[in-house]
């Protein structure tokens, strides 16, 4: 069954790429960037020097807290993604030293796809049939190894201010929370649809209001289970609590340039339409070019806001810009 899956899309692949299959009229389908025909970078134009100036204010104590989860094997994955590291280290073998110094060396393989373990969906990561963002046919800008188009190395600056949003908080406050007992610590339970009156309840919380070019982060506590890896995998991919399609597009009238979250999708799973794939993750790329940030470690920056009542930080994080590709590990900082 997977090799005929792998053998009918490497055909698709042929076909579209030999014009035989019909391209989609994109502009029906989803609508032009607010920057223009050419653009491939989407809301990080939004972090201009001015947002990042103000954006450094948030740095009163310099305390660094980490919000990525180490890159390693054994943790959870959506579908059929893999990771495997191979250490290569011959040179310690007798008499395989190199000079009178007897100089050694090591270097790792690290074998994955680029959506695994805290990272970053691209904007050519999800599209409507064959149209992606900016209407792009992205028929026309695919080979084997990458695309030709809304790569990561469009991307701009980070730089900006980030905001946490603890949904734990928000939930136990109102006396609703769901928990899975199999978290160690008090988590929203896989199905919870995240309303854009929750997501205001948070931010009121820290008496916070979302600027233009703020990244927004979830913290729903379904993190600690990602932290039980391998025990918990199953019960991590097995659905989640994430926001629904009314908060994303409340999200999108704030003008965020990203949203993360605790989890591997960050929108609601199951969906509130079962007929309906991940529609949040269309309504944030395709149709907006804000990026989605998965498997976030939120837990300290959430404890941080509760002990000294900000949610706000300057946000470090670090994408390598990697020509073609649909999305990339990254290393996220919150610095208060």
């Amino acid at each position: 069954m997977k090799l005929a899956s792998i053998l009918a899309a490497g055909m698709l692949l042929l076909l579209s790429a030999s014009g035989a299959v019909a391209q989609t009229d994109c502009k029906k389908l989803v609508p032009p960037s607010p920057w223009g025909p050419n653009d491939q970078t989407g809301a990080t134009n939004r972090v201009t020097p001015a947002v990042t100036k103000a954006a450094a204010a948030e740095i009163q104590e310099g305390k660094v807290v980490p919000m990525s989860y180490p890159l390693v094997d054994g943790v959870p994955l959506f579908g059929t993604r893999f990771t495997k590291t191979i250490l290569t280290a011959t040179s310690l073998a007798p008499g395989a030293s190199f000079g009178e110094n007897e100089l050694t060396y090591m270097e790792d393989t690290w074998l994955s796809q680029s959506h695994v373990g805290t990272h970053l969906d691209g904007l050519g990561h999800i599209g409507r049939k064959d149209c992606y963002f900016n209407q792009t046919p992205m028929g026309k800008f695919i080979n084997q190894n990458n695309m030709s188009r809304l790569g990561l190395e469009h991307l701009k600056s980070f730089a900006t201010r980030g905001v946490i949003i603890d949904l734990v908080k928000v939930y136990q406050d109102a006396g609703k929370v769901r928990t899975n007992a199999a978290c160690k610590n008090p988590c929203v339970d896989k199905g919870t649809v995240i309303t854009p009156e929750d997501l205001q309840a948070g931010l009121k919380m820290y008496n916070v209001t979302l600027r233009e070019g703020d990244a927004v982060f979830l913290n729903t506590g379904w993190g600690d289970l990602f932290g039980q890896y391998p025990a918990q995998n199953v019960l991590y991919n097995s659905g989640e609590p994430g926001i629904g399609s009314t908060a994303a597009k409340w999200l999108i009238d704030q003008k965020v340039i990203l949203v993360g979250a605790d989890q591997w999708a960050v929108e609601v799973v199951p969906g509130e339409d079962k007929a309906i794939a991940f529609p949040v993750h269309q309504l944030l790329l395709t149709d907006n070019g804000i990026h989605i940030i998965e498997n976030v470690r939120t837990d300290l920056i959430a404890a941080e806001a509760a002990a000294n009542k900000r949610a706000t930080f300057f946000l470090n994080m670090s994408v390598p810009k990697a020509v073609g590709l649909t999305g990339n590990f990254v290393g996220i900082e919150a610095i208060q």
